[in-house]
């Protein structure tokens, strides 16, 4: 896979489909890599007629890692006063930037999932002309009353840091049968040997909890999407136990004329039983916004 500099650090990216179509950069969520986004799923969209770019956030995968920040207090972030984070969501939002640089994109249609949902609004409200469409899925707005978690899925994804393959493989298959989607199959052979794959990638729990760090200490975002112009697609599972779906509908609110599409059975994932609902969607949703004017 290439890697591109961008915003002072490494990016590792990898693309699909046509460099000359309408591209779609696709933003993973907390401690998420690059092949989060499922291969079936990024041909999909190639195949319907864009340049799909995934890439590796800081802190996660191949990019570069911030050890040299140390670790933040959790206790003190969870805590409600959290300190100043090593960085910010505004901070990955100017990577993604940067990443469009390095490529020679002026613009692209901007996806995020989660964290990267959060990135994927800070991207839109701060470079709205390089945001031909924004897709934020299973995401929030930052504001504390919506969105919050389930739970038993906060303490799935706050539990003790694996320090072993073995015990990262446990730890994924846990927290995904608490967060995935319960309409759909449980895939515990895809889930294991996803997690050994991370594993095998690049293994940084501490970047994980970097990020946590700029989660939790987000602003609200609220009033400024209201400034958003960008053709604006909100989804969000009905089921999702990590982000309440009240996050996607404040974010749908807050975003003029966006849409919201609440889907039944999905949780913190998207399984690839959607892929056949939800690449159509996106699909259609790109090609509303090219015949629309960038702000």
């Amino acid at each position: 896979m290439p890697a591109a500099t961008a915003n002072g650090i490494t990016i590792e990216y990898e693309t699909f489909g046509d460099p000359g179509a309408e591209p779609v950069l696709l933003i993973m969520g907390l401690s998420g890599q690059l092949t989060m986004w499922d291969p079936d799923f990024c041909r999909a969209l190639a195949d319907a007629g864009f340049h799909v770019i995934r890439f590796d956030n800081r802190d996660v995968g191949l990019s570069t890692w911030f050890d040299a920040a140390g670790l933040p207090d959790l206790a003190t972030l969870l805590g409600g006063s959290p300190p100043t984070p090593p960085y910010t969501l505004s901070d990955m939002a100017a990577d993604t930037a940067g990443l469009l640089d390095a490529l020679g994109l002026p613009s692209a249609h901007i996806v995020g999932v989660s964290m990267g949902g959060m990135i994927a609004q800070t991207f839109a409200i701060a470079y709205p002309a390089r945001t031909r469409t924004l897709v934020s899925v299973m995401s929030t707005t930052g504001d504390p009353t919506v969105g919050q978690p389930r739970a038993d899925a906060l303490a799935a994804l706050l539990g003790p840091m694996p320090t072993t393959r073995d015990e990262a493989i446990e730890r994924e298959t846990a927290l995904w049968r608490v967060i995935g989607s319960p309409g759909f199959p449980f895939d515990e052979r895809m889930v294991r040997d996803r997690a050994a794959a991370a594993y095998d990638r690049a293994f940084n729990p501490a970047g994980v909890v970097r990020q946590i760090a700029a989660i939790l200490s987000q602003p609200d975002r609220t009033p400024r999407l209201a400034a958003v112009r960008a053709p604006a697609l909100v989804v969000h599972g009905v089921s999702d136990p990590l982000v309440d779906p009240s996050g996607g509908r404040a974010t749908a609110a807050a975003i003029p004329g966006a849409r919201l599409k609440l889907v039944p059975g999905m949780g913190h994932d998207i399984p690839r039983e959607l892929f056949a609902e939800l690449v159509p969607e996106l699909t259609h949703h790109f090609r509303e916004g090219i015949a629309a004017p960038v702000a």
